[in-house]
């Protein structure tokens, strides 16, 4: 007669199976982001002028095709028994908890600056975002994390407003710059 911790070392439990094979999740993710993109690609509208083989449907088709190709070969490989390996990184403390006060910082300034952009334009809300995660990360330098910050998103404002032609909101500094 056998007892119940023998049948637990004997047959694994499908939680215990399910933890073994977790990366059949990224798979299915991968494979829904995919579908996700080669529909969006389909349904775009396209303009019935254009011309040559190479149009704006082109690179959604092939990034959308590449997840469904990885999420099946990752599939593939887990139910073949293949594992990834465990973090080794060598600065990274595997025992120490998360810093939660990091990574909340980090999501604040972000969604303060998705919120701000409009108002206020991207060249301020860019340098709060640009001087939050400096802070968030570390960074106590308070005279000159601003300037960089003012810096980089002017000159990030600049290259896609004026040169790459893309539309950032300016805000206050729209007749200025």
């Amino acid at each position: 007669m056998s007892t119940s911790t023998d049948t637990d070392t004997e047959r694994p439990t499908w939680r215990h199976r399910l933890r073994e094979r977790s990366e059949l999740g990224v798979s299915v993710l991968l494979l829904l982001l995919g579908v996700l993109v080669l529909t969006d690609a389909v349904t775009m509208d396209v303009d019935l002028t254009q011309r040559g083989p190479v149009g704006p449907r082109t690179v959604p088709i092939a990034v959308g095709i590449g997840l469904l190709v990885i999420a099946v070969l990752l599939a593939v490989d887990v139910l073949r028994g293949g594992r990834g390996e465990a973090e080794a990184g060598e600065d990274v403390d595997l025992s120490e908890p998360a810093d939660w006060r990091t990574v909340l910082l980090l999501v604040g300034v972000f969604l303060g600056a998705a919120v701000l952009i409009e108002p206020v334009g991207f060249p301020v809300a860019g340098a709060l975002l640009f001087w939050g995660a400096a802070y968030a990360l570390g960074s106590r330098h308070y005279d000159r994390d601003p300037l960089i910050a003012a810096v980089l998103s002017l000159l990030a404002y600049v290259v896609f407003n004026n040169l790459l032609g893309v539309p950032l909101p300016g805000g206050p500094l729209m007749g200025v710059l």
